[in-house]
This record gives C-alpha cells, structure tokens and sequence, in this order.
C-alpha cells in the first residue's frame, strides 16, 4: 500500500492558508475545520510551509496570546517534510515516528495534491491488519 491507496480513499482536499494571514485566522480555520494542521501555500498549489496546533499551542506557551497577532509566515514549520503519491506507507510510519511529526503534504512534481496525517495512516494499516485476519480465517476454515 502506498500514499496514493490513502489519497483515494479520504479525498485530495488540502486546507491552505496564505502565509500573511494572522495566526487568530489559522486558529479559527483549524476550529471550523475540525484539523490539526494547515498547509501554508501563497497559490494555492505550491508547498511554502505547514502549521500545526502544536506549533501554535508551543508558540502560545513560549510568547503568550500575542502570538495571535502574528503573522503565519512568522510561526510556520518552513522547512517541511513531505511525501510523494508513491511512497509505501511503511516508510510512512518511519518517517513519522522517526520525526514525530502527524501530518505530511503530498507533493508530485511540486505541486501540493494532498495532505496525510497520522490518523490517516494507523486508519490504514487496521484496515489492512482487518484484511488479513479475515483472509487467513477464510483459508483456516477452507482448510479444516
């Protein structure tokens, strides 16, 4: 299985936030949304950082409520590990675990075309692990 099997299933939408937007903005979006992390993208399209709740609960605990005044460019994650469509989602969960980190863009050719979180991949592997189970029941009670 791989990124690409993810993204069929739950969809390409990428919530995105233009980098001068104010973080009380980010905050509220993330709230509406119901989302953990915003990709920042000036167009849309292009990968130019990422913003989590982390970051700014972090940022809130470090600075206090001014944090909200600023601007997203001014807390964002920029140097942002991403995915491809073809990565495995084993490589995935190393990466993730390795970077403690819950969501990751996906970027083809470098163009954003979906956004993957932790939730997303664990949601995978129990469907998998599910798949399996019933397969080898199937095979045990064929075989009996």
């Amino acid at each position: 299985m791989n990124v690409e099997d993810i993204l069929k299933a739950k969809g390409r939408e990428v919530t995105t936030v233009m980098p001068d937007a104010k973080v009380s903005e980010a905050v509220q979006l993330l709230h509406r949304r119901g989302i953990g992390a915003l990709v920042v993208s000036a167009d849309g399209h292009r990968l130019d950082g990422i913003l989590s709740e982390r970051d700014i609960v972090h940022a809130l605990a470090d600075r206090g409520t001014a944090v909200l005044d600023l601007r997203v460019d001014e807390l964002m994650t920029r140097r942002v590990v991403s995915c491809t469509p073809t990565d495995t989602i084993a490589e995935l969960m190393g990466e993730m675990t390795r970077r403690r980190i819950r969501h990751l863009p996906v970027v083809d050719r470098g163009r954003l075309v979906g956004l993957v979180s932790i939730g997303d991949v664990v949601k995978n592997r129990l469907e998998e692990m599910e798949f399996e189970t019933t397969s080898l029941r199937q095979f045990i009670a064929g075989a009996a």
